[in-house]
This record gives structure tokens, sequence and C-alpha cells, in this order.
């Protein structure tokens, strides 16, 4: 097996823990981080307060003035350069918000719309934007200590060990810049893109449960006829998420079985059912409050497919007559081919969530094989015809995808690859260029 088969997969052993849904939507806000470090720099700022108060303290009590009339020259020299960085941050915090606005909107004219959120997601972004406020907000606290008197007998603090601190919150504020502009200038590029597009997908993949025992999605059938059903009752929205564990928890208290009906990324609307309840009646309705998040737009938390769409977006604005970017689409088909790949093996259609005595409690439907399939060729495949950089791509890809899948599931890849065939056969009269157009080739044209 050629090196091109070794896919990135979830590694066998523990599975890693998925995020709850609140950490989750705390990963997609941008003013969390910000406020945090804010609330944490007063304190630290309280703390460093009281340590120069202790320090003026005890020279006062020692009868040590000299030190203290040196403190304080210290003190004058220490409130310029305080002064000076505050109004710097300020200018800095413009700059970062600059450079983040003008490469959200290049990526999301060139690329697709859905890449934004590798944005607000950025670590170093919100971590950047984080200590740039939480600095200028600590000059703002020190400023406020300087006493105003010059008399080392009567002087109550000498802002010391607060100014050092500053010192350093701009020392990390520097270095956290450059990180900032490297991330960005990376996430400008469609390569990086597009890896981390495929990062998010593995993971949640990854986070999937595994079929215990050797069993697959075909326990689900046995469920029996539903026996109640819970309707939407909150806004009308796309279906970001469901809390697992807690589902799992009220199922097993009442010894029945949910299922969720819709997918997650699926459009619901109030009065639809969104569980359905097999084994017994339906749990009170505060138990199953605030299990299911819905919001205005997908995530990559718990839907397999939205990575796959993503990438589908990227080939698809990459092959338009505006951008016409052949390149970008093969880059995009290399990552669809990897994801398929890593899950050419794995149990779909639904996925069986336990608690810890091993019983299903919640089955969560999922895309099936032939549904990612079908995402990740169907549109593409349609914009590949004359571009036989991206056709030949295709259909490496699709002959190594033959290799590597069961039997049950070659038939959605054979029917791509001749529906390819075909459209490339009619497009390209000249029998050399439809030659050419149709042999496989993982690099496109090299």
């Amino acid at each position: 097996m050629s090196d091109w088969m070794v896919t990135q997969s979830p590694t066998p052993g523990r599975r890693p823990r998925a995020l709850s849904p609140l950490r989750e939507h705390l990963r997609d806000t941008f003013w969390f981080a910000p406020t945090v470090a804010m609330v944490s720099v007063f304190v630290v700022w309280v703390g460093a307060q009281i340590l120069d108060t202790v320090i003026v303290d005890t020279l006062q009590e020692d009868g040590d003035y000299e030190t203290l009339d040196e403190l304080l020259r210290f003190a004058e020299d220490a409130k310029a350069v305080v002064t000076v960085v505050g109004s710097a941050m300020m200018t800095f915090i413009g700059v970062v918000f600059s450079i983040s606005l003008v490469a959200v909107q290049m990526a999301s004219g060139q690329f697709t719309p859905r890449v934004v959120r590798l944005f607000v997601r950025s670590r170093i972004t919100k971590a950047t934007f984080a200590v740039f406020l939480a600095t200028f907000v600590l000059t703002l606290l020190v400023l406020t200590s300087f006493d105003s008197t010059s008399d080392p007998r009567a002087v109550t603090s000498v802002p010391l060990v607060q100014s050092v601190l500053t010192l350093c919150m701009v020392a990390l504020s520097l270095f956290l810049f450059v990180l900032y502009v490297n991330t960005t200038l990376r996430l400008m590029r469609i390569s990086h893109v597009i890896a981390r597009i495929a990062t998010e997908s593995f993971r949640v993949a990854a986070s999937m449960p595994v079929p215990a025992g050797g069993h697959d999605g075909h326990e689900a059938d046995r469920l029996g006829p539903a026996t109640a059903w819970v309707p939407h009752e909150g806004r009308a929205g796309v279906l970001r998420d469901v809390h697992i564990a807690r589902l799992v928890r009220v199922a097993r208290k009442h010894g029945i079985v949910l299922r969720l009906i819709p997918r997650i990324g699926d459009f619901v609307v109030p009065g639809t059912p969104v569980l359905a309840v097999h084994g017994g009646p339906a749990p009170p309705r505060g138990a199953l409050r605030y299990t299911a998040s819905v919001g205005v737009e997908r995530t990559y938390h718990q839907d397999l497919g939205f990575g796959l769409r993503q990438l589908s977006d990227i080939a698809l604005r990459a092959l338009s007559p505006a951008i016409n970017d052949p390149t970008t689409a093969v880059q995009a088909l290399d990552r669809v081919i990897q994801f398929l790949a890593s899950l050419s093996r794995r149990p779909l259609d639904a996925a069986l969530h336990r608690d810890r005595a091993g019983a299903v409690r919640l089955v969560q439907p999922v895309p099936g094989w032939t549904e990612l399939v079908d995402l990740g060729f169907t549109e593409v495949r349609g914009c590949a015809i004359g571009s036989p950089q991206v056709s030949r791509r295709m259909l490496a890809g699709l002959d190594d995808l033959l290799l590597l899948v069961p039997a049950e599931r070659r038939e959605p890849l054979l029917r791509h690859r001749e529906l390819l065939r075909q459209a490339v056969g009619q497009a390209e009269p000249s029998p050399s260029d439809r030659a050419f157009a149709l042999r496989p080739d993982r690099q496109g044209i090299g």
C-alpha cells in the first residue's frame, strides 16, 4: 500500500472526550477571552497594589527614607512609561482589528463565507486581543496608584511591582503580536485553511462513539416503535448540537431510549419532533431543557458533514469562471478523499451513545457513506467538466477509495466514476483530449 493511503484517523485506544456544548459555544464567541483577561488583570493588580503598600509601610517603619526617595524618583520615570504604554495599546488594538477585518473579508470572498469562523475560533487572535485589552486596563489602574506627594514620609504607595507587571504585560503583548501576524498570514493561505477544515473534521470523526462488542448501526433498527415524541420548543434555526451526556443521563434515569430525529445541521422549526422516545413515556419537560442548541449557522461540533460541505464550497468557488483556480479545487479534493478514506470502514448512519452499563440510551443520526460521498463529489464533479486537472484528480481519488472500502460501499464510488467519464466524454469531442482528461493522476496535471 502506497504512502498516500496512510490517512489521518482516530487512534486506537481511548476515544477523545467530546467538548460540551457550552465549551464549544464559548470557543465560537469573541467576548469571553477578553472579559476573563480584564477581570483577571484587575485581580492581579489588586494583589500588586497590596505588595507595593506593604513595601512602603515596611520602609517607613524601618526609617529607610533614602530608599523610599529613590523609589519615588523611579516612580516618576515609570509613570511616563506607563502613560506611553496606555496610549500605544489603543493603537495596537486598532491595528489588530484592522488586520483581522481585512483577513476575514479576503478569506470570505476568496474561499467561502463559512471559513470566517476559523478566524473567530483562532486562539492566537483571541489571546492577542485579550492581552492587549488587559494591558490597557492595567495601565489605567496603575496610573491611579501613583501618589501626588513627593515626601517619602507622607507617601502611601509607590507602584513598583505594578510598574514591573506592566512592563511584563507589554513584553507579552509584543510576543503575541508577532504570533498573531504569523497566524493571520497562515490563515489567509488556502492550503492552511483547507488543512484546518480537515483537522476539525477529523476531530468530529474521532469524537464519534465506537461500536462496542462488534455491534454496528443496525442495533438502532431494533428499538421498536416510538412510544412518545418530544417537540422542539425553542426558536427556529440550525440544530448546532445536543448535550449528549445530559440526554444519556435522562434516558438512563427513566429507563428509555431517546432517538434524535433531525441530524446535526438540519434546520428545525418550533413544533416539529426533535426526539423520539422508545420504551416508555416522555421525560418531564424540564429534564430535557437546554439539551438541544439551535443557532443561525452550522458548526463542526458533532456535525460530521460540515467539513465536507466547506471543502466542496471552496472547490466550487475555485472552479467558478470568476476565479478559475483548479489547483485550489484539487487541494480541496485531496482532503475530501483523505476524510472519506478515514471513514471507509467505520460504521455510519447512526451514532449509538451508551450509559456506563453499556446500554444504548441515545441514537444520533449521522450521514451515511453514500451521503458523504455524494456531498464530497457531486457538485465538484459537475463543475470539473472542462478542467482536466480536476477530473484526473477525482478519478485517481475514486480509484484509490475503491481499494480501501468494503464491497458494500463501492456502489456510490463506481457511480461517480462512471458519471464523470460520461460527462467528460460528452464535453471533449477529441479522443486525445478525452483520454488525457480521463487519465487518473493524484496531482491533477502535476
